[in-house]
């Protein structure tokens, strides 16, 4: 037996979401170094009081915290310590093919290396086994110039083999643009479910707290007061109270809004837990504390636009400032 879409025992929706961002970093003389390095296919650590040749090098020494400056140049083949193997690459990984994950102690140095190997399989990787560094066609001064590790039949370099580095290069690399992403599948829950389906008819639907009788919309599935399950579904609003609300000076990426814009805290009517939602249909500068508002819809949307003034008068402090 199917349940309907929103009843009670409907099964969660579920969706793909991607949270996507660039993280800009500046870099130190150490870091800067190390990248700067790489570019010159020249692999370099720095020098701890008591953990030897640290790669990747560190600023600050683990162990007693003090400042580290001492460079030194490491070799480029070195010694699996442990893996992992990966058969099914994600997107934007180092191999489009299945590698193997692996922890790198290169010659001279005491510490691992995360990285890459590329092997024809799990049988062919072991701890111990020695690989070397194959370089990436271009490089730019990341730690992708190491495009991964390779298998390698050379015998280990004499122990403790460094040599100093004044560790300056012509252009060094002063900073670095690192892409951070996270694919999952979201799951909102029975609660947020019903009120999904709720919006796809254009109704805005809570959730009331059988302990305090508050209504809680969007819903949470409990009330953040009493800390018990809430029950029925109410609905609310449409209409509802502007309590707070901050302007938008800086566009966001993708986003077809032209600033400034107003975000807002909005209470609707008959909610006890105000959720937030754009002002549109009133100049940015006179959007105020107890505007009242009301939703507007576009074709085919699952949700509000934005949220315009009604012509109604001003809320009254009072109604909305155990809201704020």
């Amino acid at each position: 037996m199917t349940t309907a879409p929103g009843a009670p025992g409907a099964s969660p929706l579920t969706a793909p979401l991607t949270v996507e961002f660039p993280f800009t970093r500046s870099l130190g003389p150490v870091q800067s170094a190390f990248l700067t390095g790489l570019r010159e296919r020249i692999v370099l650590g720095v020098r701890a009081s008591g953990a030897g040749i640290l790669v990747p090098p560190v600023e600050y020494d683990p162990a007693t915290a003090a400042e580290l400056r001492e460079l030194v140049q490491v070799g480029t083949s070195g010694t699996v310590t442990t893996w992992a193997w990966n058969s099914r690459p994600r997107p934007h990984q180092p191999l489009a093919s299945p590698f193997a994950w692996v922890l790198v102690r290169l010659d001279g140095a005491d510490t691992a290396l995360l990285h890459v190997l590329d092997a024809p399989g799990p049988e062919a990787v072991r701890t111990g086994m020695r690989v070397r560094i194959r370089w990436a066609a271009e490089r730019d001064g990341a730690i992708t110039d190491i495009a991964c590790f390779e298998p390698d039949d050379s015998p280990p370099a004499a122990p403790r083999t460094v040599r100093a580095h004044h560790g300056t290069f012509d252009n060094p690399v002063t900073g670095i643009v690192t892409p951070a992403r996270l694919d999952y599948t979201h799951t909102p829950g029975r609660a947020q479910t019903r009120y999904l389906q709720a919006l796809g008819g254009r109704r805005i639907t809570g959730e009331r707290c059988p302990s305090c009788d508050k209504v809680y919309v969007p819903p949470r599935g409990a009330c953040p007061t009493c800390g018990v399950a809430t029950a029925g579904q109410v609905e609310v609003g449409p209409r509802g109270t502007v309590t707070t609300f901050c302007i938008v000076n800086i566009k966001a990426r993708n986003l077809d809004i032209e600033v400034p814009y107003v975000y807002a805290h909005i209470a609707l009517d008959g909610a006890d837990l105000p959720l937030h939602g754009r002002i549109g249909g009133i100049p940015y500068d006179e959007v105020r504390m107890g505007l009242r508002v009301e939703p507007v819809w576009t074709d085919g949307s699952r949700h509000p636009d934005h949220y315009r003034p009604t012509g109604e008068p001003d809320a009254d402090y009072d109604t909305y400032r155990e809201l704020l």
